[in-house]
């Protein structure tokens, strides 16, 4: 035994045990050899002490054995922490990526479609958080709007404008001044909100009434954010005014609900409206314009603006700046969504935005450049200030036009 243990043998053995194991046996081992010593001998004389050096030398191999033990125990137990910890690292970083990415990609940013998955080679060589959000920004792809997969923005206009579908036309002549790609159907998302308010107040019910938002009224399509809380109290004056200022999706979907007759009396009526304007290619399911099965085309659009625009509630209400509303002991203040409505060099007489993914950035507009009573329709618009952009550029262009002229489209606008 002690020549197997003089070896080495037995260190490389011990070496293969861990923990409580191994400072076992190491514990039981005089005691093992001295039992085996004394029965094959048969005699006292194996438990005589040896000489100093003579234990010295037997005792060497062991202490060692013990030593480099004792090293493999606690490096493997340090292994094992630093592993737990980059584990937990791991999920932490998973946890957080969400807020992250959305730090990253900016306020308002359109929402990826799908899930990026970003694997390391192993557990103790994970990406750190910033190396992280780059490889899923990197590798999620894009959510294209319909416009986009339709191809419509691959058709060149001479402004060079940043929306795939517009139409611009002299209110009064009904003469179209710039057209482009003005028969396709697209999503309109809050556009769909100018038909919610036409419908509320043609109806003529009482704007004093209180009506609460419920749980009913929270957007389960698009998970968009509201500052009416399930529990706000408002009149449903001040609700129109929200939606068609400020687009509040939780208002509008407030007033279809409390609709005499409910919900899909009111959508029936906001088809029905659209039929008898003329608006044969537009159609709503529901009235926030957060589904994309909300359609119109942009002749469609400027009939529904011109319509809007003889309303003297809806004129007032789109074009407002800002609005105070009282919930509860606070005091809550919403701004238009078109900033165009506070610039002196727009005269507008009524406006609504809209976004959602699948219709890209829409704008409509009557507005009076150059003397003239102009209907501007913009839909998915590339960039979050595109339309804006857009619009200046066809406001600047008519300025400079010294009569009615027809670019990318000719003849008059039927309505």
């Amino acid at each position: 035994m002690r020549a197997w243990v003089a070896s080495g043998k037995a260190a490389r053995w011990l070496r293969g045990l861990t923990g409580a194991a191994a400072l076992a046996l190491l514990a039981l081992q005089p005691f093992a050899t001295a039992h085996a010593t004394a029965a094959k001998k048969g005699s006292a004389a194996a438990h005589r002490p040896a000489p100093a050096a003579q234990r010295a030398k037997a005792h060497a191999p062991k202490a060692a054995a013990r030593k480099a033990d004792t090293k493999s125990v606690t490096a493997k137990a340090t292994a094992r922490k630093s592993e737990k910890q980059a584990s937990r690292n791991g999920r932490r970083v998973t946890a957080q990526l969400p807020a992250r990415e959305k730090v990253a990609q900016g306020r308002g940013a359109a929402r990826m479609h799908g899930a990026a998955r970003v694997q390391t080679a192993s557990r103790g060589n994970r990406l750190s958080p910033h190396r992280l959000v780059q490889a899923v920004q990197h590798e999620a792809p894009v959510r294209l709007s319909f416009g986009q997969m339709a191809g419509l923005h691959a058709a060149a206009d001479p402004l060079e404008l940043k929306s795939s579908v517009a139409l611009v036309l002299d209110q009064d002549t009904r003469q179209v001044l710039f057209s482009k790609n003005d028969h396709a159907v697209l999503p309109i998302a809050s556009l769909t909100k100018l038909m919610t308010g036409m419908i509320v107040s043609e109806a003529n019910l009482p704007l004093d009434e209180r009506i609460t938002i419920t749980d009913e009224d929270v957007d389960t399509e698009k998970n968009s954010r509201s500052r009416l809380t399930v529990g706000t109290e408002l009149t449903r004056g001040e609700l129109l005014h929200l939606a068609l200022m400020s687009s509040e999706n939780r208002a509008a979907h407030a007033l279809g609900r409390t609709f005499p007759g409910g919900l899909n009396r009111f959508v029936a009526l906001m088809n029905a409206r659209a039929q008898q304007l003329g608006m044969h290619d537009t159609r709503y399911v529901e009235p926030t314009g957060l589904s994309s099965a909300n359609q119109s085309s942009a002749q469609d659009l400027a009939v529904l603006v011109g319509a809007a625009y003889q309303n003297p509630q809806l004129r007032q209400l789109t074009t407002s700046p800002s609005h105070e509303v009282e919930i509860g002991r606070r005091t809550l203040q919403f701004n238009n969504t078109n900033g165009l409505v506070k610039s002196p060099e727009w005269n507008i007489g009524l406006q609504k935005t809209g976004y959602i993914s699948e219709a890209g950035r829409c704008l409509v507009m009557q507005a009076r450049v150059a003397g003239r009573k102009l209907i501007m329709v913009f839909l998915d618009s590339a960039g979050k200030y595109s339309r804006i952009a857009d619009a200046e550029r066809v406001r600047r262009w008519v300025e400079t036009l010294p009569h009615v002229s027809t670019v990318a489209g000719h003849g008059t606008y039927p309505g």
